[in-house]
Order: C-alpha cells, then sequence, then structure tokens
C-alpha cells in the first residue's frame, strides 16, 4: 500500500511539475509576445519592422528559414520583403540592403485567386496553413522551394503560412516559416500547434505595426509633399527666391552633418539627433514661407525705379518729349525772329548751340539716371546731390511747369544701396516675422516644435541688429546661427538675382570675414563652414566657373 502511494505520489509530483513548466513556459511567451507588441508599436522604421517580425516569429517556433511577403499597393500581388535562411547564413532584404530578385507572387491569375501558391493562398482565403512536410503535400503547388533546394542542397520540410491581418481583417501580409527543429537534436520537426495561437498573436500585431508605419509614412510624405509646394508657391513668385531656398536648405544641412561629425573644437560635443537634423531641414525649407504675403515687384525689384514695370522707361519718354520740346522752343525761336526779320546767321548759330549743349546736358542726366537705377553702384553724397539738381530742373508743358523727376523717382532713384527704399526694406524683412506667425498656427508634433524659432531666427545677428525680434548672443540657437550663414551665403553667390552681378568667392568669403569681426554671423560656425571646405564643396555644385576665383 505504502510502494502504490509512493508511486501516486511521484506520478503527482511530475504531473504538477510538468504543469508548472508548462504553465510557466506559456507564461514566458504571453509576456514575451506583450515586450514584442511594445517594440513593434515603438518601431517606426520600415526595414527594422520587418527584421523584427521575422526574428521573434523564427526565434518563438525555433525555425530555421523565414519569408516575409507584403501585399503591394495594387492589392495584386504578394512582394517579397525579406528573407532568411539561417543554415545556409542567408539574409536579403530588410536592413540587408542585398536585393532579394525573385518575382513578386501574384494573388489573381486570368482573373482568377491565385490558390496554388500556399502565400497567395494563405492571403486570399486569411487561413493558416501547416504543413509537415512540402515534399508529401499535393494541395500547393512547391515548384519554388523544390527548385530552391536543388540549387542550394537545401531539403524545405516543414511549413508554416500565417496572414497577417490589421484591425480591419484585411489581409496585409503573410508571414511563412519554414524549418522547425526540435531544441534537443536540432532534427527538422512539424510546426507544434501550440506555436500557432502564439505566432497568430504576433502576426496580427506585426500586421497593425506595420499598417501603422505605412501610415506615418504616408503622413510625413505628405507633409515633405506640403513643405515643398510652399516652397514651390514661392518659387512661382519669384523663382530666385524658390532658387534660394533649396540651396539654403542644402546648406544647412551639409554644415550641421559636419557638425556632427566634428571630434574637436568648439563643436566637438553637438551631435544633432535624427530628429533634429530633421527639424532644422523642414525649418530651412519654411525659413522665407512669409514671402508668400510679400508683393511680387518687390521680392524681384530689380531695378530703383521698377514696380510692376521698371518706370526708368517713362522717365526716357519723358526725356525724349523735354528734347522735342526744347527743339520746338528754339524752331518757334528762330520762327518769331524771321518774321520780324530780326533772324541772322549769327542768332540762328546761337540758338542752335544753346540747343545743343542743352540736348547734351539732357543725355547725360539721362545716363546718369540709368546707371544709378540699376542699384549695382554706390551712391555716396556727390551722387545724391547730383540726382536731387537733375530732380529738381524743370520743362514748360501746356502751360504747367514739371520737374524732371518726380518726389517718388528722387527717393528710390536716391537709394545708397541696392533697389529697395527704406518702405520696401521693411516690408521684405517683414516677411521673417510673417513666417513666425504663420509657422505658429501649425500644430506641429513635439519633435519638431523649434521650426518656427529657427526658421524665423535666420536675420537675426549676434549683435542684436538683425530682424525680426533683435535677439542676440545666447537667445539665438546653433541652428539658426547656421541657416544665418548659410541664407547669407547664398545670397552673395547667388547668380540668378536680377538686381546684382554674381559674386566672386573671394569676395563672398571677405563680407562673410567682416560680418564675424561685426559679430553678425558666428565665428565659429564659419570657421568649421571653411575648414571643412564647404565653401568648396558647395561653390563646385552651386556657382558659376567664373565665380570660383579660389581653390
Amino acid at each position: 500500500m505504502r510502494a502504490a502511494n509512493s508511486r501516486l505520489n511521484r506520478l503527482l509530483d511530475l504531473m504538477v511539475n510538468e504543469v508548472t513548466v508548462y504553465a510557466e513556459c506559456q507564461m514566458e511567451h504571453i509576456k514575451r509576445l506583450a515586450q514584442i507588441g511594445i517594440a513593434l508599436s515603438a518601431e517606426k522604421d520600415i526595414d527594422k519592422l520587418f527584421e523584427l517580425i521575422i526574428d521573434e516569429a523564427m526565434d518563438f517556433t525555433n525555425a530555421d528559414a523565414g519569408t516575409l511577403y507584403v501585399v503591394n499597393d495594387a492589392q495584386t500581388a504578394l512582394e517579397f520583403r525579406i528573407l532568411k535562411n539561417r543554415s545556409l547564413n542567408t539574409h536579403m532584404g530588410g536592413t540587408s540592403e542585398l536585393e532579394i530578385g525573385l518575382p513578386p507572387v501574384p494573388l489573381e491569375i486570368d482573373g482568377l485567386p491565385n490558390l496554388t501558391n500556399v502565400s497567395s493562398y494563405c492571403a486570399q482565403k486569411a487561413r493558416i496553413v501547416n504543413i509537415p512536410d512540402v515534399y508529401e503535400a499535393a494541395e500547393f503547388d512547391f515548384t519554388g522551394p523544390r527548385n530552391y533546394d536543388q540549387k542550394t542542397g537545401y531539403r524545405s520540410k516543414s511549413m508554416l503560412v500565417i496572414p497577417m491581418t490589421n484591425h480591419d481583417n484585411i489581409v496585409t501580409g503573410v508571414l511563412q516559416l519554414l524549418n522547425a527543429k526540435d531544441l534537443v537534436n536540432g532534427q527538422v520537426i512539424s510546426f507544434g500547434k501550440e506555436y500557432v495561437e502564439l505566432i497568430s498573436s504576433l502576426a496580427s500585431q506585426a500586421a497593425v505595426a506595420l499598417e501603422n508605419a505605412h501610415l506615418i509614412h504616408e503622413l510625413k510624405a505628405l507633409f515633405e509633399a506640403i513643405i515643398k509646394s510652399m516652397a514651390s508657391a514661392i518659387d512661382e513668385k519669384s523663382p530666385y527666391t524658390g532658387g534660394h531656398i533649396r540651396r539654403v536648405t542644402e546648406l544647412t544641412m551639409m554644415m550641421a552633418s559636419r557638425i556632427n561629425l566634428t571630434e574637436a573644437g568648439p563643436f566637438a560635443e553637438v551631435k544633432f539627433s535624427e530628429d533634429q537634423l530633421e527639424e532644422l531641414r523642414i525649418a530651412a525649407w519654411l525659413h522665407d514661407v512669409g514671402k508668400i504675403a510679400t508683393p511680387e515687384h518687390v521680392i524681384d525689384k530689380s531695378a530703383k525705379l521698377e514696380t510692376v514695370f521698371d518706370r526708368i522707361e517713362l522717365i526716357k519718354t519723358r526725356f525724349q518729349l523735354i528734347n522735342s520740346l526744347r527743339e520746338n522752343a528754339a524752331v518757334n525761336e528762330k520762327l518769331a525772329l524771321a518774321s520780324e526779320g530780326q533772324l541772322s546767321r549769327e542768332k540762328a548759330a546761337e540758338i542752335d548751340a544753346r540747343l545743343a549743349a542743352e540736348q547734351l546736358e539732357l543725355r547725360q542726366c539721362l545716363t546718369f539716371i540709368v546707371m544709378h537705377n540699376s542699384g549695382s553702384e554706390m551712391m555716396g553724397e556727390a551722387e545724391i546731390s547730383q540726382m536731387q539738381k537733375i530732380a529738381h530742373r524743370t520743362y514748360q508743358l501746356n502751360g504747367e511747369t514739371h520737374p524732371y523727376l518726380s518726389d517718388n523717382e528722387l527717393e528710390n532713384l536716391s537709394i545708397r544701396r541696392g533697389t529697395l527704399t527704406l518702405d520696401e526694406r521693411k516690408i521684405i524683412e517683414n516677411h521673417a516675422l510673417v513666417g513666425i506667425n504663420f509657422l505658429n498656427q501649425l500644430p506641429f508634433p513635439k519633435k519638431l516644435a523649434r521650426v518656427a524659432e529657427y526658421a524665423g531666427g535666420h536675420h537675426e545677428k549676434l549683435d542684436g541688429s538683425g530682424y525680426p525680434y533683435g535677439l542676440a548672443g545666447e537667445q539665438l540657437s546653433l541652428q539658426a546661427r547656421i541657416m544665418a550663414l548659410a541664407d547669407v551665403f547664398e545670397a552673395l553667390t547667388a547668380a540668378d538675382r536680377p538686381y546684382k552681378k554674381p559674386m566672386k568667392l573671394s569676395m563672398a568669403l571677405t563680407i562673410l570675414e567682416k560680418m564675424c569681426e561685426q559679430n553678425h554671423i558666428d565665428r565659429d560656425v564659419y570657421q568649421l563652414f571653411l575648414a571643412c571646405g564647404l565653401h568648396m564643396e558647395y561653390a563646385e555644385k552651386e556657382l558659376r566657373r567664373d565665380q570660383i576665383d579660389i581653390s
């Protein structure tokens, strides 16, 4: 009796132990599934997500190989996204950067569902397929695995094919596992039923995570397209500003990327994260978005007298009129003297000489006006005084006295440098504040929270003399300082501005050096710009050959 009880107790102990081990194993699987779910939800990189899905599925089932298919956008085929085989040390697709090179599996053939291919069947029927030995399975065409085995010497045997179904019960992909192995002896065995539900759960989590990742990717693509559309809208207003935006963005990111590689100096400890680089890139693309509200004739003012058109043509016509009036006056004077019998040869010559002197003066005045209308010449006090004298000269028309130049024409022609009046410059400068206000209204995610700050700070100067807020010193982020340098350098060297000649590279660097001395731009950023040869890299790509006068 005691012996029987002893055997019963041992049996009960064994059963309890096995149940305990089984329960612990199941709890461990459930715990692992929860951890995988969290990891899948956190991963946004599509290729890394593919890797995670296939690796976890193979680990769960101790599978030797695995393939992940994704339904294409047209819903017509299963595309290979990742293929792994541990025995053959094969890894294609995913993060491997190796193309799989196999044709997609069609979901339909001749308008009918493709049910002969196991992966297509799984996707069409949304059913799990568990095959102990593919060589003995007659319901599917396994020509592909057989050919693969023949080429590689591999032996495909057990197979588990599971649909990846999202929360709308739509199959978005297929997970195919091959050759489950016994943990003790390593022999290929069938996929146990206890793993099917676990892998199904994993596949469902993976499908939802994949859908979320695709959604995020599509939203980012949409966001990117909207940003590019804004730049294109500005480009339509001004082809010069459009090119400027692209070039400033590229130059800004060149400098930021180079700072990340710096191991010594003031930027040795600075390392921009991927999110920070993305934030800066978006800000660079949007840095001139405020110019959408700036009148085109101000943005592209190529001459001092230009509004919707260049008023120099009106002045040329006016001077032709004045010249004609002078000629008519000379003719009338001769006719009057002749009618009185007082027109002598000497008197006629005197009138002609006076007319010639007046015409010469008119031509000189007009030449002076045309030369200084371009804005390419600096105007000092002498030139402004001369312009005022011209403006205050008068002519008579229909009994009324008119000046050579109107007050507005004189104001524009007296601009000392460039083509913009003080009021027009304020309109241009206002684009920074307009851009900030515009961007602050957009609900940027947290990782892009400082886009408006960086975009709006590209005209600020370290000494506080910039705009729109007059920020100075540490009030300016490194990102804004980088963009400020990129903005100035691009503007100096741009060859497509209608109001100035392309500047030589050496002159642009001289100006940047002076701006460093005046504490307008960051010297550390400028020194890195030079030391890393970014000025030459940019010049070779964007400048005309005749602008590059240094090596």
